[in-house]
């Protein structure tokens, strides 16, 4: 079962996790052991992932359209005992019979992050017993009251976190899923028509082709609109609210690491900017050093694949932190400025890109911008803006001396047709004058 329009029933997604859960075994991979999948997504990749999870396995989540020599570091220091790389790999775990597999997943997947920054680190969570493993997630189905009538509709891949754990709560719930592949906004509104889904997952890329397909207004049948993955400008956010309804779009905050808040519309429109409160079994800490941290249930901890100076360094107690800086109102709502990694320090001021990003991207005639830093003499780093749109440098100059202070204004613009990302929107700050061919 590959990329299909189908509605696919937990009942069958039962059968045939316990049926991957059989061919995984027949390869040799016990409880506790790795296996590595690094193929497109689709609905038997979804069952293998939740196969392994519910064996005991751990399934190690690649990304396709990696390079041999961007993967093979990542299956080396996974220490897989099995490696699915082939679409005749994956049919093969369905091809015999089924094994007994436990209630819910024993664990979370292990995914590869910061690999923008660095060298890849691997999350891994550990093997937890029935009791907590039921915790972990219950918490993902109430969070989003997750129930048998709903279908998802799984519009990212399946190599990063968000989508396999909401798709993985639906059919825990005993909803259905439907897995269309690779996200074009046409199909996908094609697929919304005939299949009828109450809930899905988008990046702000996602949202933005659906805008511009003129279909963004498709998505009012869902009853759940969740979107992360990067910062969703303001405008984009304001179309989709008003196209899709107050009530039914969501925002979360997180990472491959962990979850941190979730933001409502209402509360969103309240305070223009924020990513929400603690979710539950949450607490939110700010630093004098604005590093966000979050508390973590005991059910949920998780460490970086043999790299414990890392862990300890992400740790603190019960809390974590994955370097991203902000800070909290005093009611509690959290407000992002960026990553530690992203922040710009120019003649001894510390700049944060997101916030000047955030004016910019309220100017006519802008589409999409990055702010960044490039090595200089002078000030250490320079603040640099990519532009894509229809203005012009004395625009922007008249823009940005109304409504940002003087250090935050980029000293040098560069006007582009487009802004690299990454496959979930994110941005590759620390790489960008090289992405963009300007260092």
């Amino acid at each position: 079962m590959t990329h299909s329009d189908t509605i696919i029933s937990s009942s069958d997604a039962e059968r045939l996790q316990s049926k991957a859960a059989n061919g995984i075994r027949r390869l040799g991979v016990s409880p506790g052991a790795r296996v590595l999948f690094c193929v497109e997504s689709s609905a038997s990749l979804l069952f293998a992932i939740g196969g392994a999870l519910r064996s005991g396995v751990v399934p190690v989540v690649v990304n396709p359209q990696l390079l041999i020599s961007e993967r093979t570091p990542i299956v080396e220091n996974s220490d897989s005992v099995a490696v699915i790389d082939s679409p005749k790999k994956l049919a093969d775990l369905f091809s015999s019979g089924t094994d007994e597999i436990s209630k819910y997943p024993l664990s979370r997947p292990m995914l590869y992050t910061s690999g923008t920054s660095g060298t890849p680190k691997g999350v891994v969570s550990p093997i937890l017993d029935e009791a907590d493993a039921k915790k972990l997630w219950s918490e993902e189905i109430e969070q989003w009251s997750f129930c048998a009538e709903d279908v998802h509709l799984v519009c990212s891949p399946l190599y990063h976190s968000a989508p396999i754990r909401l798709s993985l709560s639906t059919l825990l719930a005993g909803g259905s899923i439907v897995v269309p592949g690779k996200f074009k906004a046409d199909e996908i509104v094609k697929t919304i028509r005939e299949t009828q889904p109450t809930t899905t997952f988008c990046t702000p890329t996602h949202l933005q082709r659906l805008v511009e397909s003129g279909n963004i207004g498709e998505l009012g049948s869902l009853r759940l609109l969740l979107h992360a993955g990067s910062k969703c400008e303001d405008r984009l956010k304001r179309i989709v609210i008003n196209e899709v309804g107050i009530n039914k779009v969501w925002e979360f905050y997180g990472s491959t690491e962990g979850q941190f808040s979730v933001c409502s519309s209402t509360e969103w429109l309240a305070r223009p900017g924020t990513v929400g409160k603690a979710r539950r079994n949450r607490k939110l800490l700010v630093g004098q050093d604005e590093v966000i941290w979050s508390s973590c249930p005991s059910y949920a901890r998780w460490e970086y694949w043999n790299d414990r100076p890392k862990t300890l360094e992400a740790w603190e107690g019960d809390f974590f932190t994955v370097g991203d800086l902000g800070y909290l109102d005093d009611d509690g709502y959290l407000y992002l400025r960026g990553r530690r990694d992203d922040l710009v320090v120019s003649g001894g001021v510390n700049i944060y890109p997101v916030e000047i990003e955030f004016v910019l991207q309220n100017m006519s005639g802008i589409e999409d911008v990055v702010v960044f830093g490039v090595e200089d003499e002078r000030w250490g780093q320079k603040l640099c803006a990519a532009i894509v749109g229809s203005v012009s440098r004395q625009q922007i100059d008249v823009f940005v001396q109304e409504n940002l202070a003087p250090f935050k204004r980029p000293k040098e613009y560069f006007f582009v047709s487009n802004i690299p990302r990454t496959a979930l929107d994110k941005l590759r700050r620390s790489r960008m004058a090289v992405d963009l061919g300007i260092e």
